[in-house]
């Protein structure tokens, strides 16, 4: 927030908490410095003819590291997008590749422009514009620039970005596989929707695994019961919220949107108040809970658990001091300034950082790409294989029940569970929840291994900053 006196800028931020890290560590000044640096951004300015006159909009693609390829990263649809920005979330792209070990390096893109004063049809002429002008000049490729969607884009935007690279490209056997993020029906992945809320669920729950990490944030137990503050309700604060309350039993107290928030202490029903954001635009007059209008006042609320999950920099030096929860995991991409997490650090305040928090976008992205380039839907090959072992089993468990006078018999709904083979989603849920347990693991580790290491933020750049590294190294750079 700039209107804050000394508040650092979001690059500011991201390349003040990569240098915290980097004095940790006895990188040569001159491949550190090459890490740190933004490799190329492209601007773009396009006409597109719509409403009878033609429209010129701005656009960016930022590769931040090509320590190896493809890149990878979103794709967002804002009025406020910069280049500045473009190019910190593009360096936040190859922190957090690193730390999940997805094998790209860091993009980012954005295009300056509000989505929702524009209808889809002319949309989708934006897009494939924009698409165009990337594509040609190989920012859009499956070997070289993987985009996926981000805030204002959807899968819709996916498909046709991969539509016009076909088009551009109509012998190329891969090229769905030149963007993530896409419907079902046009080569996406089952899970991909919901993976960046998945992927925060599942980085609470290995939290809450390890007794004295909980004892850090100065709470105790499980997930169950838990307060939770949710700043932002689309995409990925909705799943997040959706599966923490229904899965895991944390109760969702408040959420905060464009026009207010509201509050329910007994916990929210985030599936019907979504649906009443949907129909109204906002959380004003909702039945499900009180309406408070000041929104951002509401993120200094009593909880256990607040999660920023829409811009960055909500949390600032204006307001960190007044943050009362223990524990922030960041769903959004930077949304506690440098200033602030100093603050938070020095209160006590156990931040789950974005680089490792909101990865599950990326991982499920990468499950995608190699869906796309394998030409072939995961347990395709050994779903029914599976099943037929697991009916073996359960055979020989009813027989041994019918022949013996022990007179036991299966639990109810155990032959159904048991007999269902891996589909594509099982695989996809159990593969992120798998990469988000190894990456918090390898972030603890430093975590608890290290003296000079007091937070998880730095502890993540650690681990990745050292990937990364390897890899130039490895390059011969």
């Amino acid at each position: 927030m700039t209107a804050v006196t000394g508040e650092p800028s979001f690059r500011q931020s991201v390349d003040l908490m990569f240098n915290r890290a980097a004095a940790l560590m006895s990188l040569p000044p001159g491949l550190e410095e090459k890490i740190r640096v933004c490799n190329a951004t492209y601007t773009v300015r396009f006409g597109v003819r719509l409403r009878g006159e033609i429209h010129t909009f701005t656009g960016y693609r930022s590769v931040h590291s090509e320590h190896t390829e493809p890149v990878k990263g979103g794709i967002r649809y804002a009025p406020s997008v910069n280049q500045d920005e473009v190019e910190a979330l593009a360096a936040l792209m190859t922190y957090k590749c690193a730390l999940v070990e997805a094998p790209f390096g860091g993009s980012k893109g954005g295009l300056c422009i509000d989505p929702r004063q524009w209808s889809e049809e002319e949309l989708e002429k934006i897009t494939r514009r924009f698409a165009y002008e990337l594509i040609k000049r190989d920012l859009i490729h499956p070997a070289q620039n993987v985009p996926a969607p981000d805030m204002g884009t959807t899968e819709r935007e996916m498909a046709v970005i991969a539509d016009q690279y076909a088009r551009m490209n109509t012998a190329d056997i891969n090229a769905r596989a030149c963007v993530t993020g896409k419907p079902i029906h046009a080569g996406g992945i089952q899970g991909r929707v919901e993976a960046t809320g998945r992927g925060v669920q599942y980085a609470l729950q290995e939290f809450f695994r390890h007794p004295e990490d909980v004892a850090r944030a100065k709470l105790s137990g499980a997930l169950d019961g838990k307060r939770v503050v949710v700043q932002g309700l689309g995409n990925v604060g909705f799943h997040a919220a959706l599966f923490l309350s229904t899965e895991d039993g944390c109760k969702i107290t408040h959420v905060i949107e464009r026009d207010g928030a509201i509050e329910n202490p007994d916990g929210l029903d985030i599936a019907a108040l979504r649906d009443w954001i949907v129909q109204h635009g906002g959380v004003k007059d909702c039945p499900l809970g009180t309406y408070h209008a000041d929104g951002a006042r509401v993120l200094e609320a009593e909880c256990d658990i607040l999660i920023p999950a829409a811009l960055e920099g909500v949390i600032n030096m204006h307001n960190a001091a007044a943050i009362k929860a223990p524990l922030i995991i960041e769903a959004a991409n930077g949304p506690v300034t440098a200033g602030a997490d100093d603050i938070l650090r020095h209160k006590g305040t156990v931040i789950i950082p974005d680089l490792y928090a909101n990865a599950g976008g990326v991982t499920v992205s990468y499950f995608e790409w190699v869906k796309n380039l394998s030409h072939i839907r995961f347990g395709r090959m050994q779903r029914r294989q599976e099943e037929a072992r697991h009916q073996l089993i359960v055979d020989e468990l009813e027989r041994i029940s019918r022949d013996s006078s022990i007179n036991w018999t299966l639990s109810p709904g155990f032959k159904q569970k048991y007999l269902r083979g891996a589909g594509e989603l099982e695989l996809v849920r159990s593969g992120l929840d798998d990469t988000m347990r190894a990456a918090y693991q390898s972030m603890r580790e430093v975590w608890w291994g290290r003296e000079d290491v007091t937070d998880l933020r730095t502890a993540g750049f650690l681990v990745s900053i050292d990937r990364v590294a390897r890899a130039y190294t490895a390059k011969g750079i």
